[in-house]
């Protein structure tokens, strides 16, 4: 039987890679686009036609008019955000409610998960995790400990079943001497986007996807976050609180390994993070200052200044292996279209003073070891084909290509959907 099969996009790095634009470009080809995971806490950026667009939890490929989204099972969800998302996109001509299924099994991030999440970070003191505020971790923490609320619970009986969750978490945050916070106008909100929720296509997703690929029709998992924040592989407790890795994309859609076709792998020419934890490459100087500023490296939902640094091969590789990546997608190549030298780590000196090219436990005090590539000096970002790629570039791609053991298919030369080089 000819099935269908999913193929995996996800970020191989500290987050904010660019997958939002390579759905989109990506979209044409398949039937379905899926989020497996992650929530709100997410920007996935696009831009086309003068526009500009951020997602947090509506998936990527919403802009292609006749494809069919799936919030999966493994994402979680904040109905106000959703509601405000949502509504925004319909305002700028975007129609969703017809081609939009949400899982019942996702899980919702309720106003006191905010709340708990606030107060969470409060009470670590110097040993802040940064998370973004909006109740992810909270969210998941009731997930695991079987005390979450679904979508799926919206449907009957809801109101009884908030107040028992809502009573839960109150007691927590007194718990936690948290009581000074108000939210009753949230509340409000919240309660109206749970209403606006029971307009979309509320589904059993994995039958769903199931019953797309039985048809022999292909998917595209769209994942959020990056490896390196996976709560098991990341630099862990730095990491968000779901898996971002591709087995996630398995469990937070209920589809088997064995329905996996590519492995789509993004990277940025360089490397940044958001928040705090280890960042081996993180510079400090002029350098990550002027990569921060011709990228941009700002959060599309917190606004954050991003920490910039040279890119880090040695935890690449580590992702490569550990996602099974088929194909590469280098993005903000144009960044470094300025610099006479590039960079690039290609082991780490460990604190004992040995080396190695493996990624270990504890990369909190490693060092970079570097190699110099020199640099291209050439404005790319008007370029329409591989072949107008200057020779310096070139030679860097393939030295990547060689480290990593995998092809760069697609090569990201500026924001907007067409400066996209596809490589044959």
């Amino acid at each position: 039987m000819n099935t269908g099969k999913v193929d995996v996009l996800l970020g191989l790095q500290w987050g904010d890679e660019g997958k939002g634009k390579v759905v989109d470009v990506l979209t044409p080809h398949y039937e379905v686009i899926a989020r497996f995971q992650g929530g709100p806490n997410a920007g996935h950026t696009l831009e086309f036609e003068g526009q500009k667009y951020v997602l947090r939890s509506i998936p990527s490929g919403i802009f292609q008019g006749d494809k069919v989204n799936i919030i999966g099972n493994g994402v979680v969800l904040a109905p106000d955000l959703f509601m405000a998302e949502a509504k925004e996109l319909e305002k700028s001509g975007h129609s969703l409610k017809n081609r939009l299924l949400i899982s019942k099994k996702a899980h919702l991030i309720m106003p006191t998960h905010r709340v708990l999440d606030a107060a969470i970070e409060a009470s670590k003191g110097k040993s802040k995790v940064g998370t973004t505020g909006k109740g992810i971790g909270p969210t998941y923490t009731d997930k695991v400990s079987r005390t979450g609320l679904r979508v799926g619970d919206i449907l009957e009986d809801f109101p009884q079943k908030y107040a028992a969750h809502k009573a839960q978490h109150e007691k927590t945050l007194r718990s936690l001497n948290y009581t000074d916070y108000d939210i009753t106008e949230v509340e409000k909100t919240w309660m109206e986007g749970i209403e606006y929720l029971k307009q979309f296509t509320i589904v059993d997703s994995e039958h769903e996807v199931n019953r797309v690929l039985t048809s022999g029709k292909n998917i595209l998992a769209e994942g959020a976050q990056g490896t390196m924040l996976d709560v098991d592989f990341g630099s862990y407790p730095f990491v968000t609180s779901s898996n971002t890795i591709c087995a996630g994309a398995c469990t937070g859609l209920g589809i088997g390994p064995n329905k996996i076709g590519e492995v789509f792998g993004i990277m940025k020419a360089y490397c940044t993070r958001v928040g705090a934890g280890p960042f081996p490459t993180e510079l400090f100087d002029e350098t990550g200052k002027t990569i921060r500023d011709l990228g941009h490296e700002y959060g599309a939902v917190t606004g954050r200044e991003r920490r910039c640094g040279w890119i880090d091969l040695v935890q690449l590789r580590y992702s490569v292996m550990i996602n099974g990546v088929t194909k590469l997608i280098m993005m903000k190549s144009d960044v470094l279209d300025g610099f006479s030298t590039i960079k690039a780590c290609v082991a780490y000196e460990m604190p004992d003073g040995s080396t190695t090219t493996e990624l270990p436990y504890d990369i909190s005090q490693v060092k970079p070891i570097y190699k110099e590539l020199p640099g291209w000096k050439t404005d790319m970002t008007g370029f329409t084909d591989e072949s107008q790629f200057p020779q310096a570039f070139k030679d860097y791609v393939a030295f990547l290509e060689d480290f990593l053991g995998t092809p760069i298919a697609i090569i990201s030369i500026g924001p907007d959907r067409a400066q996209t080089i596809i490589r044959q």
